[in-house]
């Protein structure tokens, strides 16, 4: 499935230089007059030096500004060029706010979905399924993520650990072994704490998988594995908001494809489970 040139723009904008951010702007805003117009009409317009455009061009992923224009031209005929996450108004009744939010969160969804890769999932699914110990790291609101992740990963045969207290998680980054590895969250990917775990997890030889909303970011930079949850962004709703339910569904999705890679061993934890919990609940 080809990924808009928009999706491509929001996953790298926060690593862009002030210049690119510009341009990446001007696009966002103009796409049908960017796909229609050449490269040095766009060039005065937003006075830079062509060569800039089509490097910028390349950093999308494009062989050049050529192929980013007919991308944008694909774009303009596949996709409405009304977004359906409009902001919320003064005047929207409490429905109309909760249907924007629905909204914002299912586009959410179906934009990270666009840009999952089959070989990263595999290549995370089976450096979890190697390692001895799965821990979870993330500070704040990615802590609550972890926590999650930690919770549903405690019924798959691989044995998970996660900390809330950020010196725990410092202390527990600080005994990995190769045969480790670390899932780190971080929305921007720019959490000074969360890149420092990463680090040391990084030296100590283990693997790190990265969840972040932003490709370009330090965080991701670290990661052998980079998942990256495009958010959407409506007033008094931040992005951080709406990325939260992508990653959840990446966590989600890492979780059933372990399960199904160890069928025999999953039924075994999860029969152990499920049975003292019943215990409990009688």
């Amino acid at each position: 499935m080809d990924v808009s040139v928009r999706l491509k723009i929001k996953a790298l904008y926060n690593g862009l230089s002030a210049k690119e951010q510009s341009i990446a702007n001007y696009i966002l805003e103009n796409p049908i007059s960017v796909a229609h117009n050449s490269i040095s009409d766009l060039s005065a317009e937003l006075d830079v030096a062509g060569s800039t455009l089509f490097q910028f061009a390349k950093k999308l992923g494009y062989s050049g500004f050529k192929e980013l224009k007919m991308a944008l031209l694909i774009q303009e005929n596949n996709f409405p060029t009304t977004s359906i996450h409009e902001n919320i108004e003064a005047d929207d009744n409490e429905l109309t706010i909760a249907q924007k939010v629905f909204d914002s969160n299912i586009k959410t969804l179906t934009d990270t979905k666009k840009i999952l890769k089959l070989n990263d999932l595999k290549k995370a699914a089976e450096i979890i399924s190697k390692s001895n110990i799965l821990y979870f790291f993330g500070i704040g609101g990615s802590e609550i993520l972890a926590k999650d992740a930690y919770h549903k990963f405690l019924r798959s045969p691989i044995l998970v650990r996660h900390s809330t207290d950020y010196h725990m998680q410092l202390m527990e980054a600080s005994l990995l072994t190769a045969q480790d590895c670390a899932i780190c969250i971080s929305h921007t990917g720019n959490s000074k704490e969360t890149i420092k775990i990463a680090e040391i997890v990084k030296k100590a030889g283990a693997k790190v998988i990265v969840i972040t909303s932003h490709a370009s970011s330090p965080l991701a930079k670290i990661g052998d594995v980079v998942f990256i949850s495009i958010s959407e962004e409506i007033k008094f709703h931040s992005e951080a908001l709406s990325s939260r339910i992508s990653q959840l569904s990446i966590l989600d999705s890492l979780y059933v494809i372990l399960m199904f890679m160890n069928q025999e061993k999953s039924k075994e934890t999860l029969s152990k489970v499920r049975h003292n919990i019943l215990e409990v609940k009688k």
